[in-house]
């Protein structure tokens, strides 16, 4: 298969009211091991690693075979900086407008996480508004040169230029 990086877990948002959701979780806590807890059951807090358990479950991962597709597997809380400067993709089908009923109630996976346990959304937030600032002005900048090129190619000496390079295979 193909190497999958998911990002921004603390926003996917599951069906279901949230306190619906929050008693499921809390049934989960639950489970352990009688004679030795240590042993037992481990119950991930952070957002990016319920969403990993969560594909862990459906995939055969006691083979080598889904062992090696979970490996290919790599789950954020936000983006990270090798990740915040690629492009990215959104898998239409997974969108909670296509997926969930109008009306329907759901919760988000970072708020879950925050009231069970999970420290640091507060500190996600704030890199979060920064990266989104770094971005907005990245944006900002590529399309005032995108502007610039374009007003460039309709010069007469321009393209004149680039059609003697274009001869050549430029």
């Amino acid at each position: 298969g193909q190497k999958v990086v998911v990002v921004r877990c603390e926003e996917i948002n599951m069906s279901g009211k949230f306190y619906r959701r929050k008693l499921d979780f809390l049934s989960f806590l639950r489970k352990r091991m009688n004679t030795k807890p240590s042993r037992g059951t481990k119950h991930y807090r952070a957002p990016s690693k319920i969403f990993w358990r969560t594909v862990r479950g459906m995939t055969p991962h006691k083979t080598a075979r889904g062992a090696d597709a979970l490996d290919k597997l790599q789950v954020f809380d936000g983006v990270p900086p090798p990740y915040d400067k690629m492009k990215r993709m959104v898998v239409p089908d997974a969108l909670r407008v296509a997926r969930l009923a109008p009306g329907r109630k759901y919760c988000r996976l970072g708020r879950l996480s925050t009231e069970m346990g999970w420290k640091y959304e507060g500190v996600l937030s704030g890199l979060e508004e920064k990266r989104k600032t770094r971005s907005l002005a990245y944006y900002q900048r590529k399309k005032a040169l995108t502007k610039l090129k374009n007003k460039a190619s309709e010069n007469d000496a321009v393209s004149a230029v680039s059609k003697e390079l274009a001869a050549y295979g430029y």
